[in-house]
């Protein structure tokens, strides 16, 4: 999408009266914004319209919106794809995410789905204007060649550079692609200037990578950052986990402050995706849940930003009454 960006030197955020007003770029991913959807189901499409989905980011405060291939076809039968970047131009919506090619690497019998899948996608990348398209790696974690890997790599990164985007790969600590390190490693390996990695800082606190280590990595593999929270102790799998007991901004064990710091320093921006996937907030109206994403997540973004002990503003908006009460439940931390 064609944006405006905020010159590195303007405030990231300004009070007014009791609301915070928030320069920072938040995208809402696809999952937060999905309603009754989960990674961990046969069937990954949301259950809400899609223009019912913008408009509830968009009254949130988001300026980025993700889009799942699942979530594709249905959304372009019924509008079309100029129709799809109309609706979202008409809400303000300047950063686009789209996600998820299935076995991208395979050469196999599941290639003919990935390529049509692939297909589908850079069309609606070059014709939608995408920032980005997020893939990720095995999660079954299955033995695995790394020049294979880094050579499919390159090929979809110049496949995504063709069609005016860019591809980041994100990485999580139950797959073949565990760590911040290892995806950085295999981006190089790759050799592509329009490869890079989406950091969801889930997978650096799950993978205990160092807070200090995001300030290290090049500006030019960041792709995109994704925040969110989650309690110290791990429930399950880590992959039931993830899927099922996230937490909203601040309201988990992560070093959420410490971790936007150190990405500023790495000379991160924005967007600051904001990628919520938990039963709880899957059990709230969307607007409720896209509200309480965004306040929650703007809240870290400022801590980031003031002295210890400084008080923070409001949130910008009044929280429904169903994310009320799902905040006034006992944590487990």
């Amino acid at each position: 999408m064609i944006a405006s960006t905020p010159m590195a030197d303007q405030p990231a955020n300004r009070e007014h009266g009791d609301r915070l007003i928030s320069d920072e770029r938040l995208l809402a991913t696809c999952w937060t914004s999905a309603g009754d959807a989960a990674s961990d189901r046969a069937d990954l499409s949301s259950p809400l319209p899609l223009r019912e989905r913008i408009e509830a980011a968009s009254a949130a405060g988001f300026t980025g919106f993700g889009l799942l291939s699942a979530d594709l076809p249905a959304a372009e039968q019924e509008y079309g794809l100029r129709g799809i970047r109309a609706m979202l131009e008409a809400n303000g919506i300047v950063d686009l995410e789209l996600e998820y090619i299935p076995y991208w690497w395979d050469d196999g019998p599941r290639r003919e789905e990935s390529d049509r899948v692939r297909h589908s996608l850079l069309i609606a990348a070059e014709v939608l204007g995408a920032r980005h398209i997020k893939v990720t790696p095995d999660g079954d974690d299955a033995p695995w060649d790394r020049a294979h890997w880094a050579a499919k790599l390159a090929e979809l990164a110049a496949q995504a550079h063709d069609a005016g985007t860019r591809l980041g790969l994100e990485f999580f600590p139950w797959s073949n692609i565990k760590t911040l390190h290892d995806g950085l490693r295999l981006v190089e390996d790759a050799g592509h200037d329009a490869a890079g990695v989406v950091i969801d800082v889930w997978h650096i606190e799950r993978a205990h990578t160092p807070v200090a280590d995001l300030k290290s990595v090049p500006l030019h593999r960041i792709i995109g950052v994704e925040l969110n929270d989650a309690d110290r102790r791990v429930v399950g799998t880590l992959f039931e986990d993830t899927v099922h007991r996230r937490r909203y901004c601040g309201e988990g064990s992560f070093d959420l402050p410490g971790m936007i710091t150190a990405l500023r320093a790495a000379g991160w921006t924005g967007p600051w995706g904001v990628e919520i996937l938990s039963d709880e907030h899957r059990s709230l109206p969307v607007r409720d849940a896209l509200d309480r994403a965004a306040d929650s997540a703007r809240r870290q973004l400022e801590l980031a930003h003031r002295p210890a002990g400084a008080t923070l503003s409001q949130p910008s908006r009044t929280v429904g009454r169903a994310a009320q009460a799902a905040a006034g439940g006992e944590k487990d931390r």
